[in-house]
């Protein structure tokens, strides 16, 4: 069952900028966050991403280009959207948009350092193998 949230931390606008693939929220405690697609996508709260516990994440590659092409309510509390990929089994609770909002610096370094030590891509394609070549 969903825990509610409190009043401030529940979203008075979203609006998605399909063009820069951002999706602006603002939450009634005058809070605005700008979160991009890609960003959305790679810390969704599926158990597809998540994992079912702890050490289980699964690390998510090559979604630069991510777009949502549908977003829909999900009760009062949250909102599940469609991604360009198929993604589309992440509920974002308003509770987990606004700490994805406060806490973005932070969560997309962190990203960004895992992408680096499993000499992964944010872009489409796994990186060529050191044994792979052209030659």
């Amino acid at each position: 069952m969903a825990v509610a949230s409190p009043p401030s931390r529940t979203p008075t606008e979203i609006k998605l900028h399909s063009k820069s693939r951002r999706m602006e929220v603002r939450f009634a405690d005058g809070s605005c966050f700008d979160l991009s697609f890609e960003f959305l996508r790679v810390h969704s709260p599926s158990a597809e991403v998540r994992g079912h516990g702890p050490g289980q994440e699964v690390l998510q590659t090559g979604k630069r280009d991510v777009d949502i092409v549908e977003l829909e309510p999900v009760g009062t509390y949250g909102v599940q959207p469609r991604f360009s990929d198929g993604h589309a089994s992440g509920i974002f609770s308003w509770e987990y948009l606004y700490g994805l909002g406060r806490d973005k610096d932070r969560l997309w370094q962190a990203y960004l350092d895992k992408l680096a030590a499993a000499g992964a891509s944010r872009d489409g394609g796994a990186p060529p193998r050191p044994d792979e070549g052209s030659c």
